[in-house]
This record gives structure tokens, C-alpha cells and sequence, in this order.
């Protein structure tokens, strides 16, 4: 199962933000974040990473999808 998170529209920090918090409610699951910022994108590939997560990012058009897996911390 996966947690999806959309901040299509929604300017940094807030995509930081819901990520963050996705992550501390749920650590175990993965997470899926729609996005449509190339600097969202960055940030949260940062965040993600810095908590031990595995990230892979699909484009479509102007929109990304990231999925985040939670790695062996």
C-alpha cells in the first residue's frame, strides 16, 4: 500500500512540508508525490533522501510523479 500525496499547484515549502509529514505519520510505507515544480522536485528528492529513502521520478508533460521508498536506515 501507498500514501499519494498531490501538491500539484502548491509552491515550496508546502510540497516539503506534506512530504515531511507523510513521512513521520507513516515511515514504513511508500509514498507517492505529485508535483509540477522542477525546484519541488529537487527539495523533495533532498528530504527524501536524507531520510533514507529510495527515489524514482517519472515525467509526464510538465507534471512528476515521485515514488519513495523507504530504504534500510
Amino acid at each position: 500500500m501507498s500514501l499519494e500525496i498531490d501538491v500539484r499547484g502548491l509552491s515550496c515549502p508546502i510540497p516539503v512540508v506534506k512530504t515531511q509529514k507523510a513521512m513521520e505519520k507513516s515511515p514504513q510505507e511508500t509514498i507517492v508525490v505529485l508535483l509540477e515544480t522542477e525546484v519541488s522536485k529537487e527539495n523533495v528528492t533532498r528530504l527524501a533522501q536524507s531520510n533514507g529513502y529510495d527515489v524514482t521520478v517519472e515525467q509526464s508533460g510538465d507534471e512528476y510523479r515521485m515514488v519513495l521508498q523507504p530504504g534500510a536506515k
